[in-house]
């Protein structure tokens, strides 16, 4: 059957009109998987992770599993001191540990933080201690430490020594002894300062320089030492700070 033009308008708007009466069609949703982009954020993370020694890996795969032994009340804070530093949108923070001699529980807190941050791969941030006054890194903050998996060298020898402790395999080692918080070194402006003693808390009303200022404090190691419980004491306040500060870097971590 031949079909002229004019029949040719009519179909097609009959067609149209047929159309217009039809209810309208569900929209088509496209879900487009990118698995590239997730695989090169997970083997980021495992690169850092893995720069971490070798002899203080299984200490950390430990600790990574028990922040539900924090309490809430220190969570908290943390929190806020996490939220501090998720602030800066280039992930930079400096973070200063006080405490009044900086010979045990700012030290142990430096070096965990600065651990975690490198685990997390949190490049922008850069921990430091000080004290009120200066004596020197205790012996027994070392021993711990070393015992937790740290590779660490009295490079100088004296009353106050520097220790330096490596604690990854791409990373200079931190440099560690007793100093006050405000030292040519340690940040003079705009850092977060984390007080780890009640006393040292009270002597500094005011800590110049900080933009914020924390009290994180932890009991003090040193009522245990020359006793039979030394070790005991020491290894437990130093697996505490390393959660705390993994717990604290995991939770900047998470906005990255």
């Amino acid at each position: 059957m031949r079909v002229n033009a004019g029949d040719n308008a009519t179909l097609t708007r009959k067609k149209a009109a047929h159309l217009i009466d039809q209810p309208l069609m569900r929209p088509i949703v496209f879900v487009i998987i990118m698995p590239t982009i997730s695989a090169i954020a997970v083997t980021d993370a495992n690169t850092h992770q893995n720069s971490i020694l070798e002899s203080l890996q299984a200490y950390v795969s430990e600790i990574v599993k028990e922040f539900d032994q924090i309490s809430a009340e220190r969570r908290s804070v943390l929190g806020q001191v996490a939220g501090e530093m998720r602030s800066n949108k280039e992930f930079s923070s400096q973070l200063t540990f006080i405490c009044t001699h900086n010979s045990r529980r700012s030290h142990l807190s430096q070096v965990w933080a600065q651990t975690a941050a490198t685990y997390y791969g949190l490049e922008g941030i850069q921990t430091f201690s000080g004290g009120t006054e200066s004596t020197a890194c205790n012996i027994r903050t070392v021993r711990t430490m070393r015992r937790a998996g740290y590779l660490i060298v009295d490079s100088t020898g004296g009353e106050n020594p520097t220790y330096l402790i490596r604690y990854a395999e791409n990373r200079p080692p931190i440099k560690v002894f007793s100093k006050v918080y405000n030292i040519a070194g340690n940040p003079t402006e705009d850092f977060i300062a984390l007080m780890c003693c009640d006393q040292a808390d009270e002597e500094c009303p005011v800590v110049y320089g900080a933009g914020r200022r924390f009290a994180i404090y932890y009991a003090d190691p040193k009522v245990s030492d020359s006793t039979e419980k030394e070790t005991t004491v020491y290894d437990k306040r130093c697996r505490q700070v390393a959660r705390e500060m993994f717990y604290l870097m995991s939770q900047v971590a998470e906005s990255k």
